[in-house]
């Protein structure tokens, strides 16, 4: 599926769409609960799909409906197949670790783009509280076999907050606790500060340092419960983006008070000169002049795409740090923002943890998305300003957001797509 957009003004307003981060979150503390759990609002996507698949594969029962998913939990048992997680992170690192609890085996595998984000980490941690785990390749496969005692779980938190969020879920399950110290500052804690609300929300207690480098969980039940999914930050900066590009964008059923730490693109479209409006539930953005900003992304690595293009018509010369993880994600983000960019006109010059970025105006292109979804979303934020942008591959944005193109049409942008 290849996109093409033409410059065009745009002007309109969209909800954002549901958070798939809480929606994966809700749906694993809701498979562990003794009971039926109602997820209200759920995002239906790729990632989501494939982690209701794999649930039901062990005995989750999950009756969907079009804006609320009944989910019976803790009834286990052995699949008769390969978990197939596709390009979910969240669902291959959460289910390594619910596996544990799973009688008999579970083998999970993953996705061409998958298998090349690290798990190690996870296993290793997972070993220490008595669980028989193994992966092959980085990721390609796990295989689980139960075991899961408790005790005390060492493991770097500069990988992925997502190892620090599985342990958490299952943590509960061990007779005799958990104790799991972060060898390593922990980055992204946004996410992890997610999981405790969820946690929380079922009815599981952790205690935690304060700088989050310490958890404390005892042997507890989860709580079957109502639970309402929050609009995504992260999808919504696209369309905040499109607002201080091109004209003047309105985002409905946004939390203000969310732990998501891509809320702060509020803040960082500010500095850069934008004309941000919030009212309650929602933000307005329109087009004003934008300056070049200096940030660091590392508890914000998923907004790196969005700035990054925001930088390319700024006036000055942006910097953003902290960004070696997003080397780590769907594609490398960093190279792969540096070669789009570099084929709009625009300088930009890449590092091992800083992106430099000096502003003028891009010119259009063929994208090479490598099949990232947030790269095909950024990007396109710039067709409507210069025209001529091409999106290949661009069905990738089914994997969080897959209404992204009709929205982008209903508030103006020419879009032509072909090969859907």
């Amino acid at each position: 599926m290849r996109v093409s957009i033409s410059k065009s003004k745009i002007k309109g307003k969209a909800s954002a769409p549901s958070s798939k981060s809480y929606t994966i979150r809700g749906l694993m503390c809701a498979a562990l609960a003794d009971g039926e759990s109602e997820i209200i609002h759920p995002l239906s996507s790729d990632d989501t799909t494939v982690a209701v698949s794999v649930l039901t594969k062990v005995g989750v029962s999950i009756n969907q409906q079009d804006d609320s998913w009944g989910v019976r939990g803790v009834n286990f048992h052995e699949p008769d197949t390969d978990l197939f997680c596709g390009e979910s992170a969240a669902t291959l690192r959460f289910m390594t670790a619910i596996g544990a609890l799973v009688p008999g085996k579970c083998q999970l595998v993953s996705g061409p783009s998958l298998s090349r984000r690290p798990i190690e980490p996870l296993i290793q941690a997972l070993r220490q509280l008595g669980v028989n785990c193994s992966s092959r390749g980085i990721a390609s496969s796990v295989l689980v076999e139960g075991g899961l005692k408790g005790g005390v779980a060492e493991l770097p938190g500069d990988i992925s907050s997502q190892f620090v969020s599985a342990l958490l879920l299952v943590s509960p399950f061990a007779k005799k606790g958990v104790t799991i110290r972060l060898t390593t500052p922990l980055e992204s804690k946004s996410y992890v500060l997610m999981t405790l609300e969820c946690l929380e929300k079922f009815g599981i207690k952790v205690k935690s340092s304060k700088d989050l480098s310490e958890f404390e969980v005892s042997n507890q039940a989860y709580k079957p419960i109502e639970y309402t999914v929050e609009g995504d930050w992260s999808s919504a900066s696209y369309l905040l983006a499109l607002g201080a590009l091109s004209g003047e964008v309105k985002v409905e059923t946004l939390q203000l008070q969310s732990l998501q730490g891509d809320k702060v693109i509020l803040k960082l479209l500010r500095e850069m000169g934008a004309s941000v409006r919030i009212d309650e539930n929602s933000v307005t953005v329109k087009r004003q002049k934008l300056h070049a900003i200096k940030a660091d992304l590392s508890e914000c690595i998923d907004l790196l795409p969005t700035m990054a293009v925001l930088a390319a018509v700024a006036d000055g010369v942006s910097e953003f740090t902290g960004i070696e993880r997003a080397r780590l994600k769907e594609s490398n983000r960093v190279s792969a923002l540096r070669e789009g960019l570099t084929s709009m006109g625009i300088k930009v010059f890449e590092e091992a943890n800083k992106l430099t970025i000096i502003g003028s105006l891009p010119k259009g292109a063929v994208i090479d998305t490598r099949a990232d979804h947030r790269i095909a979303m950024a990007f396109s934020m710039l067709g409507p300003v210069v025209g001529g942008v091409i999106i290949d591959d661009a069905g990738c944005v089914s994997k969080t957001y897959p209404e992204f193109w009709d929205v982008l049409e209903s508030m103006g942008g020419e879009v032509k797509i072909d090969g859907k």
